[in-house]
Order: structure tokens, then sequence, then C-alpha cells
């Protein structure tokens, strides 16, 4: 059985499953459900269409799955998706999705989300990702798995970034960030490869190397993009275990609409 403070309101019509710990004043919604093992701060506020998965821990005074701050809403009925074993602490803000994608704000599993963060309409935020405090992620903008992002950073509409990209402290992200790379400033800067990153997660020597090859074909040979992009494939097939990472590149940079971060 849930585990609900006497002081919550839960709507009769919310799905709870076993396990599941409401606190204090906390109020969820009738769209709501939640997985077995979750907890829920006091003085939450749960609503909307929300999917919320199993053993996440949502600490107090956060807004999960209000309608979309976007003034061309018009109360259509869209979702929230949030998946397994999130940590997300106090004060965020995540919304539901609109009709301009598919209706729907995802976010993965395995995220650890500081304080003050806020997910707009639909925004895919991958898995095992660190949002620090105070980042703020705009409309349509796409998080890959395992990137970081430093704290008081903001991110423009429609923004990509890839898979273990690191996000420096207070960047204003108006263009995509391509995977592996570190970046930071204002105006956004590439620095280097997220060495720091690609080691915590065990990439090999080998990879690590030909993920330094990419970045020096696209940011220190003074290569049109095109051509970097050529070269970039033509690496495939000189490292074992890394033809994988370069297609992560690849598919990348031709998804890219805002133009990477150069």
């Amino acid at each position: 059985m849930a585990q609900i403070h006497p002081t919550a309101v839960v709507d009769a019509r919310a799905e709870l499953d076993e396990g599941v710990a409401v606190g204090p004043y906390a109020i969820i919604g009738p769209g709501v459900r939640i997985g077995a093992g979750t907890t829920v701060g006091a003085h939450c506020v749960i609503e909307g269409r929300t999917t919320i998965g199993r053993d996440n821990r949502i600490f107090q005074f956060n807004s999960i799955g209000a309608m979309p701050q976007d003034i061309s809403h018009g109360g259509e009925v869209t979702r929230l998706e949030i998946g397994d074993r999130n940590s997300i602490r106090e004060f965020c803000t995540f919304n539901t999705g609109t009709f301009k994608e598919d209706g729907v704000t995802r976010v993965g599993s395995d995220n650890w989300i500081m304080a003050y963060v806020h997910v707009a309409h639909d925004v895919r935020l991958g898995s095992h990702c660190v949002l620090a405090n105070g980042v703020t992620l705009a409309g349509h903008v796409h998080v890959g798995d395992w990137a970081t992002i430093g704290g008081l950073s903001g991110l423009i509409q429609f923004v990509h970034v890839g898979a273990h990209a690191m996000v420096g402290f207070q960047a204003h992200v108006a263009h995509d960030v391509p995977p592996y790379l570190t970046v930071d400033g204002n105006p956004l800067a590439v620095r280097a490869v997220n060495l720091v990153g690609l080691k915590r997660r065990d990439f090999s020597d080998g990879r690590q190397a030909l993920i330094r090859r990419m970045h020096k074909l696209l940011y220190r040979d003074g290569l049109p993009l095109e051509q970097a992009v050529q070269q970039i494939a033509a690496l495939k097939g000189s490292t074992p275990d890394g033809d994988a990472d370069v297609q992560v590149m690849l598919d990348f940079l031709a998804s890219s609409k805002r133009g990477i971060a150069r």
C-alpha cells in the first residue's frame, strides 16, 4: 500500500503503486501515475497527465506536470513522462508537452537533477544526466545520455546537447553542443574533449584518442564543416570498439538544426 501523509491531497483517480510515499501537504491530481518505491516530498504538486516510474526521489516543493509555459498552448491535454531512479531536488518545475511536437515531455532514468531546475515543454532529457542548480531547459531542448550541465546555465529553444557532453557554469547555450565535448561561456565556446567524463565511464584509451581526433577535425584543423564530417566518417574501422562513437557524432551533426557551437 502507498504511504500517504494525512495532510496530503491525493485524488482518488490517481494511480500509486506499492511502496509510494507521499509527504505532508503534497497534492497529486487525477491523471497522475506513480511507480513503486517513489517518494514525493512535502508540498509537492504533481498534476496533469503525468507518469512517473519506480524508485524516484522527489524532494519537497516541486511542481511536476503543470501545463506548458507556451503562449500558444490552447489547453490541449498533453503529457509528462519520467523514468526510474531519478533524484529531483527542491523547487524544480517540469511541464507537460505541446502539440508542436508529439505532446509529451520526456525525462529518462538515473538522472541527478538539482534544485531550481526548469524542464520546459517538449524537452527530451536522456538518462544518467547531471543538471546542477538553476539550469533552465527551454522548450524542445534535447539532452543526450550522460550529459552534465553546470549551474545557472540556460539552453534556448530547440538546442541539442550530445551524449557525454559537459556544459560549464553559467553557460549561454544558443547552439548545439556535439557529443563528448566541454563548452562554457557567453558567447559559448568549445574548450576540449570531456576526458574526465569519458574516463569515469571507462572509455578505453583508444576510444578517447578517437574522440580527440574527431574534436581536432571539427575545431583545430580549420576545415569546413562538410569536409570535417567526411573525415570523421572515414575514421570508422580505425579503432576497436570505436565505430559506435563515430556514429554517435555523425548522427548528431546530421540532425543539428541550430548549428553546432564552433
